[in-house]
């Protein structure tokens, strides 16, 4: 059975006029009206194919005995249950202290980066008060 479309993939008078108000309003929104138009037939054997392809691959996933990481059911065997637990518990404190670290270094640099700028400044100021603005060396 197969449903039927408010507006047909087909030259009418309301699919033009979508098509221009798409433009004018705002410009990939007439183009998808126009590719409406032009391909809008196809979409329906578009879409059962795309259909047809996912199901397969989710169904050859699940067969696999996959789950997704970090999410993954319990398996029913306690030991390697909670030893995984307690793995990713110790992975998620790493990734903590790791995180901790990156903050650390990069407060440092921010740290370093104004030290330098401010002997730069104070530099400048002592060349200007001495009228040697010209002569001055930046710092490299």
């Amino acid at each position: 059975m197969r449903s039927q479309a408010l507006i047909r993939p087909a030259w009418t008078p309301a699919t033009i006029a979508l098509m221009v108000l798409g433009f004018i309003v705002y410009w990939p929104l007439g183009l998808a009206v126009l590719a409406y138009i032009l391909w809008g037939d196809r979409l329906e054997a578009f879409r059962t194919d795309v259909s047809r392809s996912t199901d397969r691959v989710v169904g050859a996933f699940r067969r696999s005995g996959a789950n997704l990481p970090f999410g993954a059911d319990r398996t029913g065997n306690v030991a390697f249950d909670d030893w995984r637990e307690k793995e990713l518990a110790r992975l998620e404190a790493e990734r903590a202290r790791l995180n901790d670290a990156a903050a650390e270094f990069a407060s440092y640099a921010r740290e370093l980066r104004r030290a330098k700028d401010q002997e730069e400044f104070d530099r400048f100021m002592a060349a200007r008060r001495h009228g040697d603005i010209e002569t001055a060396e930046p710092a490299r």
